[in-house]
């Protein structure tokens, strides 16, 4: 196959979006993933220090915390279900209004978890509502991060789609530096405050960021690609043309499920096993503060805010395989110097390996996937598609790559290579699905096979295209 230009290849044309159109769009990508994230970080602070004592006061301190991440696990469970759910509904009736439903659910149940009487209160009923809460929250936000690059890079001009869908990835940032800052600060009040009240604020504080978030979403343009796709169905509906199931079309995109997942879990994997289990990990056997931890992810967080657009644009530029392939590589080489030189026990260089995980590899690998995984599915069940890829992968490597992590070193005490294996196995998942995944940079949208199947001249030329 001879290398084709832009001069033969014709770039599709840009969804006819306007500038302040497309802002608000961004501003509602942003804000929404940042509520997400906001909400994920809040309930793993707290779990340990507030949902233990004050919603399951009369189990001992281990089983009590193990209690309460349950409760946090149990959000998980219904997000798939959410996900396919609000998928099947925003591929028939629209993005914009099931953003609009996700976001609502997600603020009202934060906010409602910072209402909540304690078990001293209102005794079991305390944990009951707080299981509905976490239940509505991850109901809602199996749609929500899917949605928003969906939206969004479906409405972005075609040769800018990769900085625009890694605009949902600096809101995950967003969302995490802030609840951290605010715990941090509220952490500094008396015990006893802290525990009557400090700890409610920042729950009840998310309500600002709906109230704003849904304040522009209600005013976003839906996006011109389903728009398009709507009006095709119609008129096949209206010509009683057969239209094939969505198992059919399942079986036929499972070449694409199967590339999708293996980029989620390398992606996937390293945010909650960096985040989650290597923090405890990490305070218990080295015996430093948790603030060094946490001055490290937060440090992490502000390097995300510029590296996260830099190389959305760069994926604009070389194409979405060879940054995320970087990043997936860069992930493996490093595991095990990060974890010599936590070995050391040194303050500083532990802050420094949590900086660099945090302000590298874990936002800029879903900031590249944002927009790949929407070029990668055809326009007919992309959402769908989508929210089922992102949150079975959530379930299988968020889930199941901390458990291996924990069940080694249990097994395999003082020593950190089992945790750089299992980082390392992770990544490789990333690296693999990358390797065999089409490139999909000025792909045409309104296709509806996938960039896997998509025979035609664009689908088939797309990572031949100089932009």
């Amino acid at each position: 196959m001879s290398k084709t230009t832009s001069d033969t290849i014709a770039t599709p044309p840009d969804p006819n979006v306007t500038k302040p159109e497309l802002r608000r769009a961004a501003w509602s990508s942003w804000l929404g993933s940042s509520l997400e994230y906001m909400d994920f970080t809040l309930y793993t602070l707290a779990s340990a220090l507030v949902f233990g004592p004050l919603f399951f006061p009369n189990e001992t301190p281990a089983v009590a915390l193990i209690s309460s991440l349950g409760v946090y696990g149990s959000g998980f469970a219904v997000r798939p279900i959410g996900g396919y759910i609000f998928g099947r509904v925003g591929d028939k009736h629209g993005r914009r209004i099931v953003l609009i439903v996700t976001l609502s659910m997600m603020g009202i149940a934060t906010m409602g978890i910072g209402l909540l009487p304690t078990y001293a209160q209102i005794g079991i009923w305390a944990p009951v509502f707080l299981v509905i809460l976490r239940l509505v929250q991850g109901f809602g936000a199996g749609a929500e991060l899917a949605g928003a690059s969906v939206l969004l890079v479906e409405s972005s001009p075609v040769r800018r789609r990769g900085l625009f869908g890694a605009i949902v990835a600096m809101g995950t940032n967003s969302g995490i530096y802030l609840a951290t800052v605010l715990w941090t600060l509220l952490s500094l009040l008396p015990d006893e405050a802290f525990l009557s009240w400090g700890w409610r604020v920042p729950f009840l504080l998310s309500i600002v960021t709906t109230f704003v978030a849904l304040a522009i979403r209600t005013k976003v343009r839906e996006s011109p690609v389903f728009e398009e796709a709507k009006e095709r169905r119609a008129e096949l509906a209206a010509a009683k043309a057969d239209q094939p199931s969505i198992l059919v079309e399942a079986r036929r995109s499972t070449k694409s499920f199967l590339l999708a997942l293996g980029i989620r879990m390398g992606e996937n994997s390293a945010v909650y096993l960096v985040k989650g289990f290597m923090v405890g990990w990490v305070v218990t056997t080295t015996g430093i503060e948790s603030s060094t931890v946490t001055t490290g992810i937060m440090i992490g967080t502000v390097i995300g805010f510029a590296t996260v657009p830099f190389f959305g644009k760069l994926s604009d530029k070389l194409g979405r395989r060879p940054v995320f392939l970087g990043f997936s590589l860069f992930q493996i080489l490093f595991s095990i110097p990060a974890m010599l030189l936590i070995d050391t026990g040194n303050p500083i260089l532990i802050a420094c390996v949590f900086a660099v995980f945090v302000g590298g590899p874990l936002p800029n690998l879903y900031g590249v996937e944002s927009s790949w995984l929407v070029e990668l599915f055809g326009s007919k069940h992309r959402y769908t598609f989508m929210t089922t890829i992102k949150e079975i992968g959530s379930v299988v490597s968020g889930g199941l790559a901390p458990v291996i992590a924990a069940s080694l070193v249990a097994v395999i005490t003082d020593s950190w290579w089992p945790v750089a294996i299992v980082l390392i196995l992770f990544a490789s998942c990333g690296l693999v699905g990358a390797w065999f995944a089409p490139e999909t940079r000025g792909r045409d949208l309104t296709a509806e096979a996938d960039a896997v199947d998509d025979r035609s001249e664009l689908g088939a030329k797309a990572q031949e295209v100089r932009v």
